[in-house]
């Protein structure tokens, strides 16, 4: 089968590699990939720490992609040597107060009720497992089964498997999917979905809408190293805070999230990342800071994302959120087998690309 991706980020490499991998001839069509949300994600694979209150549909497809993701790693494997920044230390969340403290219990409850697997440690046993901790911190959680990508690297990663599989890439914008040479169109080009006409009549049912996430990249001096070693997420004053190390020596620490229009990083955000992070973890005080960098991420009005068919011809796979590095292993597992016309292994029926249309 002639299969044509649309969007080169995250979600349009691994549903094109998944393909190839099935047989299928298939050409991603992006003038810039890995240019939008992919290169400014921070990589979190936390289908338990990344929990939202009232988002229970987005839970089962949380659970299911990371119980996925090593295979979606494998077979990024299978096509190629680069490196994709997978680790598993897992996740450390901690809280700074005692008003953080009971937000922080408050979560755990909610993610054990939703069958999600946490572990209450003491502050004691936390800064055992993370020595740069503060000492001030008020309660902490160990979620093993979290895990982490690179995504910059898990991202070149997927574009050589991708080419070694066969896919070829285009580097033009898709404007009418009508105007594409393929059997079957995939529509995984994020907020370019907006855009992109021939597959509805009247108005576009894509309500997508991008909200910002600034972040800030520092470099632990070598004397430091590591500083952390697990993930490590915060409650400071009821704001959340992530810090996710990496294998060279940086940090990564965001996010914050506004829907303002404004595509630059902004100096009051990003001044609270530096204050939070420093109250969960005050040796990032003498890291240097290498790069600040802010994202849009392509959201829908409930959060949850536009994965299904809409005709005989095009599977739209797209609106992600915040959510698209994690949700990768399922939406391209489930992309590839609407594309097939298989059942996908997972209820996708909260996730309905027309759920916001006139008509629906």
């Amino acid at each position: 089968m002639k299969v044509a991706v649309i969007g080169g980020g995250i979600i349009g490499l691994s549903t094109a590699l998944r393909l190839a991998d099935g047989g299928h001839s298939v050409t991603v069509y992006d003038p810039e990939p890995v240019s939008g949300a992919t290169w400014h994600a921070g990589g979190m694979l936390a289908p338990a720490a990344e929990v939202v209150y009232q988002q229970d549909p987005l839970f089962p497809l949380m659970i299911a992609a990371g119980q996925w993701y090593p295979e979606l790693i494998e077979l990024t494997g299978k096509y190629t040597e680069e490196p994709t920044g997978y680790r598993t230390e897992g996740t450390l969340v901690v809280a700074k107060d005692r008003a953080d403290k009971t937000h922080l219990d408050e979560l755990r409850e909610y993610q054990e009720l939703h069958g999600m697997t946490t572990e209450r440690i003491t502050t004691r046993e936390a800064r055992r497992l993370e020595g740069a901790l503060a000492p001030s911190i008020s309660g902490a959680v160990h979620i093993p089964g979290d895990h982490q990508v690179r995504p910059r690297l898990f991202a070149a990663a997927l574009q050589d498997a991708c080419a070694n599989a066969g896919v070829e890439f285009v580097a033009e914008a898709v404007k009418d999917v009508g105007e594409v040479d393929a059997d079957q169109v995939v529509l995984a080009n994020g907020l370019g979905a907006r855009e992109t006409t021939g597959w509805y009549d009247d108005e576009n049912p894509l309500k997508l809408r991008p909200v910002y996430g600034d972040m800030v990249e520092l470099r632990v001096p070598e004397h430091q190293r590591p500083l952390i070693e697990h993930v490590i997420r915060g409650f400071v004053e009821d704001r959340p805070i992530y810090l996710i190390p990496r294998e060279d020596g940086t940090l990564t620490i965001g996010a914050t999230s506004r829907e303002d229009d404004r595509a630059e990083p902004q100096a009051g955000g990003v001044l609270q990342l530096l204050r939070d992070a420093s109250e969960v973890v005050p040796g990032i005080e003498d890291s240097d800071l290498v790069e600040v960098h802010v994202g849009a991420r392509p959201g829908s009005p409930d959060d949850l994302p536009y994965l299904g068919r809409v005709n005989d011809r095009v599977v739209v796979s797209t609106g992600y959120f915040r959510h698209g590095i994690l949700l990768a292993a399922m939406g391209s597992k489930c992309g590839a087998a609407l594309v097939e016309g298989a059942e996908p292994p997972v209820e996708l029926g909260a996730c309905d690309p027309l759920r916001h249309s006139r008509r629906s």
